[in-house]
């Protein structure tokens, strides 16, 4: 459900925005404000642990109330006619969407990290991403396809649909078999005792505040970050250069992102959870760091080729594989990272961060590419990730990072 509105705003409407000639500029700024909600996400992770005592299920109630009002921003959609020509219009809609989309991703995180136990969360993971990279590619394929055969209000009004769908399924899911599918007024009296045990939000934020400044949890996020950003810079000054260097249409770029690989995608992403859980998140990190360097400087030193066909396609499936192959090494390895009664604020927090970096990626290459080519972005991101490795050693020796901690248990 989080992946279908993803898919359709930042890929295939992206790529028809650079088909319809807009600037870099124009079309990174249109995403940087899309995607802005989901920066400040850390906001809502403390109110979620505060409130998140139900009679339909622990945190559910933030889930099924906010993907509710998300399907009702969703059809305001349909105000749209010219996506090119009310560019304002098409960004204040996906803004107010985005804003209730990224409380209900930061309360099904919360769930995640309550219920999973740490050996599961490589695998658990692996399916969630997975899970929100085949809505991703629904939204990107899919929706590009009906986008020009069908026009925007037909893909507008296919996503509306398909996410009241999963509104209306998600409420009828029980995290526990005690847990009713509608709230009853008879037990408003029990729920209020139930909240008496919540923790007070001021100490939430004071908890947060330590646990994402302990030095350990700098050094494993801000390599973590690194490299988010470096996927996310080249990912999109590539779509640019296809579409308005190389003169690709934006649907076969859209298509291409979105179906071509998924299945394989799918199968590598749950093989990875399983690697994960098996080796450690921190090893699995590092092997992919490696890959992702060696693919960002590979791939932009054969710029001279990417006007073939075959070459260019390969670069981009394997992009494509950039995300989801780091995902299942780096989600687990900030899950454990996360201190015991505030694991859904802290891991929030550290998925808006990650989020920011996707949308500060976009505003980099829509101002980089002002002045500057997609191969040397490419070589520039391999460079980052690179030099990562080659200090992570010395970091690891005073910081060790990314494996489920004894001291989760600590208050």
């Amino acid at each position: 459900m989080q992946g279908i509105p993803s898919g359709f705003a930042l890929t295939a409407i992206a790529n028809y925005l650079l088909g319809q000639q807009l600037t870099p500029q124009q079309v990174g700024s249109f995403i940087a404000v899309v995607g802005l909600p989901w920066t400040v996400q850390f906001v809502w992770g403390p109110l979620i642990d505060k409130f998140q005592h139900s009679v339909i299920g622990s945190r559910k109630q933030w889930v099924v109330l906010t993907q509710l009002v998300a399907f009702l921003a969703s059809l305001l959609l349909l105000l749209v006619r010219q996506p090119a020509a009310q560019l304002v219009l098409l960004t204040t809609v996906f803004f107010a969407h985005s804003i209730f989309a990224s409380i209900q991703d930061a309360s099904v995180d919360a769930i995640a990290i309550a219920v999973v136990p740490p050996t599961e969360r490589g695998r658990v993971n692996a399916f969630m991403r997975g899970g929100y990279l085949l809505g991703v590619s629904f939204g990107a394929a899919g929706l590009a396809y009906m986008l020009h055969r069908f026009g925007f209000f037909a893909a507008a009004l296919t996503q509306s649909a398909l996410l009241l769908l999963f509104t209306v399924l998600t409420l009828f899911i029980k995290l526990e078999r005690t847990d009713r599918l509608l709230p009853s007024f008879r037990r408003r009296r029990r729920a209020r005792f139930a909240t008496d045990n919540d923790p007070a939000v001021g100490w939430l934020f004071r908890e947060l505040y330590r646990g994402i400044t302990e030095r350990r949890s700098l050094v494993a996020f801000g390599t973590i970050a690194l490299v988010y950003l470096s996927i996310g810079v080249f990912g999109r000054a590539y779509s640019f250069h296809l579409i308005q260097q190389l003169h690709w249409p934006d649907k076969d770029v859209s298509i291409l992102q979105g179906s071509w690989g998924s299945a394989a995608t799918m199968a590598l992403i749950i093989t990875g959870g399983i690697v994960s859980d098996r080796v450690g998140a921190t090893r699995l990190q590092r092997w992919v760091m490696f890959g992702l360097a060696g693919y960002f400087l590979l791939f932009s030193s054969l710029v001279a080729y990417w006007h073939y066909k075959p070459v260019a396609t390969a670069g981009l499936l394997l992009w494509n594989l950039a995300d989801p192959c780091f995902s299942v090494a780096a989600l687990p390895a900030l899950m454990a990272l996360c201190r015991l009664k505030i694991e859904g604020s802290q891991f929030t927090t550290y998925m808006a961060l990650v989020n920011f970096c996707d949308v500060l990626g976009a505003y980099i290459t829509g101002w980089a590419l002002g002045f500057t080519t997609a191969s040397l972005l490419g070589l520039v991101c391999g460079s980052v990730i690179l030099t990562l490795l080659v200090l992570q050693p010395y970091l690891s020796r005073e910081t060790p990072v990314a494996e489920p901690l004894a001291s989760n248990s600590r208050a």
